[in-house]
């Protein structure tokens, strides 16, 4: 088909020089499109060098503690990756001996393998005609074809994947899956698309009808909910500081922070003092310091978290705590460890 050489026509000559395009092994594969969720490319490259030289098989990354795997993941967002990413190596490691499944439909088994990593997967490292869906996938088939399918129903998977089916090259899977994303990376890209030196311009529905900017379609819209957190850095005389695990689902789960007073809505400093009181009895407290006099705004993709630190220096030891210069150690979300690294 017309579309599909020359898309790859277009892939040979524009393909950028990524490390992972370097290999068909299915462990460096599946482990950068787990780091390239909703994460970008010159973003994720480092992330994905520094775990191969850690980690250089799904063995060593198996038998690596969940501590060790979140620090190294510190900075990369979306934490539940790591903690999969963690869990199917070790699925890999002792239920499939060391070695990845070589078909889709037994990558899909694997935890955290959707449909989309298995198709990756499976054409890239073991050559099976199976086409991946994707973001960049879908905002060029949908421009291309005029497709007006809201991309977050959930008609839209299968539709989307039959479609891009129909066009892959079976004997080269590899090829075309890699194009295709890359061209909605580069060419294709959500605002400002290169449409006038576009390859497929000749018979591109969106470009025809003057449709770009609205193609493709998506009307869900994720609820942001505003967080405030108010972050205690308590440390004793032997300026041993009190770090805790966020255990509870949700963001960060095993990642450490230090003690937190979250609130619905913005407090005063004299209720927060209140609720510090109820915590650590006045007496033992030397002085608190508001640590950052503006607040941090640290957005997620559906959360916006107002953060604000308070050092506590206490006249009394602690039993708990680790010492100062152990913080480097834990992993932390990357807004605490940037707070860390500044004061």
């Amino acid at each position: 088909m017309e579309f599909t050489n020359s898309l790859l026509l277009w892939y040979l000559e524009n393909q950028r020089e990524l490390p992972w395009r370097q290999t068909r092994d299915p462990y460096c594969i599946w482990l950068s499109e787990i780091m390239l969720q909703q994460t970008r490319v010159a973003q994720a490259t480092p992330y994905y060098l520094r775990f191969l030289e850690a980690f250089p098989t799904v063995v060593d990354l198996a038998e690596a503690t969940e501590e060790q795997v979140l620090k190294l993941w510190q900075g990369l967002g979306y934490y539940s990756r790591a903690r999969n990413l963690h869990h199917t190596a070790k699925q890999v490691a002792f239920d499939y001996q060391g070695q990845f499944p070589t078909t889709y439909h037994e990558l899909l088994k694997l935890k955290g393998v959707g449909t989309y990593t298995a198709a990756a997967i499976a054409s890239i490292a073991f050559d099976e005609a199976v086409a991946v869906v994707d973001g960049n996938v879908y905002r060029v088939l949908a421009r291309f074809f005029g497709v007006e399918t809201d991309i977050a129903s959930s008609a839209a998977p299968k539709e989307f994947s039959a479609l891009a089916n129909t066009l892959l090259d079976p004997k080269r899977p590899a090829q075309f899956n890699q194009a295709l994303m890359e061209f909605g990376a580069m060419q294709c890209t959500p605002k400002n698309p290169q449409c006038h030196q576009c390859p497929l311009q000749w018979s591109c529905v969106a470009y025809r009808d003057q449709k770009v900017a609205e193609l493709p379609v998506k009307t869900k819209k994720t609820k942001i909910t505003d967080r405030y957190f108010h972050y205690l850095i308590v440390e004793d005389p032997q300026r041993k500081i009190l770090l805790e695990k966020r255990t509870e689902k949700g963001i960060w789960h095993n990642l450490y922070q230090f003690p937190l007073i979250e609130t619905p809505t913005p407090i005063t400093w004299a209720d927060l003092q209140q609720k510090i009181a109820s915590i650590w009895p006045r007496e033992i407290i030397k002085s608190i310091v508001e640590m950052n006099k503006t607040t941090i705004l640290h957005k997620l993709s559906h959360q916006n978290l107002y953060i604000r630190f308070y050092k506590i220096s206490l006249n009394k030891e602690m039993e708990a705590g680790v010492p100062r210069e152990s913080l480097e150690d834990y992993p932390f979300p990357i807004v605490i460890y940037n707070f860390i690294k500044t004061y």
